[in-house]
């Protein structure tokens, strides 16, 4: 008898799934990725699956009863309609909502020993838990034993703290299962470096303008560290607020006469001088300018935080603020998640430039890759190539940080394509140790002619 059992990957990405129960001894024998640039880089890096079974659209490109048979169902399905960044319409979306119906399709049909499925922490909260609820109960009415779990690829030692969720479901023909997860170490050590090459290529050099304002708000920070206390902001930095007098309470910044707001500063200390509503747009942050009545909370609690640590620090930010205010909104605001027992630098720390602001985080896990390559980490190398400096992590980084093989493993040309094709997708390290909990948990609590059902 042997435990190697055939899979099937969906929604199959550049084949992260693929990786995990490979290394674990089991057998692809189909694959689907609608995106033919990720198609093809499938069958570059599996060619142990003939070309003709990795296919595109699982819902056109192959009959459901045309699937080669198979006892494990693996499948990463769009995560879109159920991300805090997307519309989140779950599975009433017209595009990607359906997807998961196909699987239950094909599933009915098939009745897979074994379901490995992953996406956002954001499905198991969709719509007041009824996602999720519809997505269990559909699973349980196949007669499946289901359960979910919220990992990030840290709690297994790997340096990206980047939370999914991980459902399984078992088969139970009759029998009753138990569904063990593993159970990660705390604390675990990871050695940072392992991750990281040593004055590699660059794949994106770093703009002369994206290095001025790294640069700008780094001496921000030494800035703050030389002041007695260290007072470095706890809050999101919004420089906009450096100087500025507009009204925002108790009734939000529009509801103001034109005449009282031009009696105040605006963004930067700018005297107002507006001539019409639409002419506040030159002198006011865009956040003051909303329809509503009053802001909320966090809002006020913001502009109050940064107006009052300006007149703290009002002797150097006067000078310093010059440079930034012609910048982007997005390159005015900073947020420091450091916490203040570090030192006060940027060349120890991961920045990512997020819609949000200029992110700065502790060299010791990064954030989550996502498929804008706006926002691929930044770090600073000292055996850069020319000196010294900040750079973007490569392609092959990127890689490590979802566990993909560091040998025989090709990565596509285009940086674009590769830093959304890793953005999107499984950690293989997470993926193999659920699998092996999971499958090496159930087949020892298995009898034998339920073992021989599935080996």
């Amino acid at each position: 008898m042997s435990n190697k059992l055939k899979f099937i990957d969906l929604f199959a990405g550049i084949g992260g799934f693929h990786y995990a129960l490979k290394e674990l001894g089991h057998k692809c024998v189909l694959a689907s990725e609608i995106q033919p640039d990720l198609r093809k880089m499938y069958a570059i890096n599996h060619h142990d699956l003939p070309s003709e079974n990795i296919i595109g659209d699982i819902h056109n490109d192959i009959r459901t009863e045309d699937i080669p048979s198979f006892d494990i169902l693996c499948a990463g399905f769009p995560c879109q309609p159920f991300s805090q960044a997307g519309y989140r319409m779950g599975l009433n979306d017209p595009v990607n909502g359906n997807h998961f119906l196909k699987l239950v399709e094909i599933i009915n049909f098939h009745k897979p020993s074994y379901i490995f499925l992953e996406n956002v922490p954001n499905l198991r909260g969709h719509d007041d838990g009824n996602t999720w609820k519809i997505i269990k109960t559909s699973l349980e009415k196949e007669g499946y034993k289901v359960d979910e779990r919220i990992y990030s690829p840290d709690q297994f030692g790997v340096p990206q703290h980047r939370k999914r969720i991980y459902i399984v479901a078992i088969k139970t023909n009759g029998k009753k299962l138990d569904i063990i997860y593993p159970s990660p170490e705390e604390n675990i050590n990871i050695n940072f470096n392992d991750y990281l090459e040593k004055g590699p290529n660059e794949d994106i050099p770093l703009k002369e303008e994206t290095l001025k304002h790294i640069l700008h708000w780094d001496k921000f920070v030494t800035n703050i560290a030389e002041k007695e206390g260290k007072d470095i902001p706890r809050f999101p930095v919004w420089s906009m607020e450096f100087g500025a007098t507009y009204p925002f309470m108790p009734k939000a910044t529009s509801k103001y006469a034109l005449s009282d707001l031009n009696k105040t500063k605006g963004k930067f200390g700018l005297s107002i001088n507006a001539k019409s509503r639409k002419d506040l747009e030159n002198y006011l942050p865009k956040y003051s300018l909303t329809d509503q009545d009053v802001f909320p909370r966090w809002k006020t609690s913001y502009i109050e935080s940064n107006r009052k640590f300006f007149l703290r620090h009002a002797d150097w930010i006067e000078d310093w603020k010059k440079d930034i205010v012609n910048w982007k909104l997005s390159h005015q605001k900073f947020e420091w998640n450091c916490g203040t027992n570090v030192d006060y630098s940027l060349e120890d720390k991961i920045i990512q430039f997020r819609p949000s602001g200029i992110r700065v985080k502790n060299r010791d896990r990064f954030p989550a890759l996502v498929l804008s390559t706006t926002q691929v980490p930044i770090i600073f190398d000292k055996y850069k190539k020319g000196g010294a400096g900040f750079r973007y992590i490569t392609k092959r980084e990127a890689a490590n940080l979802q566990s993909m093989p560091k040998e025989n493993f090709e990565i596509m040309d285009n940086h674009v394509s590769a830093y959304r094709s890793f953005g999107n997708a499984v950690n293989v390290k997470v993926i193999k140790e659920i699998v092996r909990s999971v499958i090496g948990t159930a087949i020892k609590t298995m009898n034998k002619s339920d073992k021989e059902k599935i080996c």
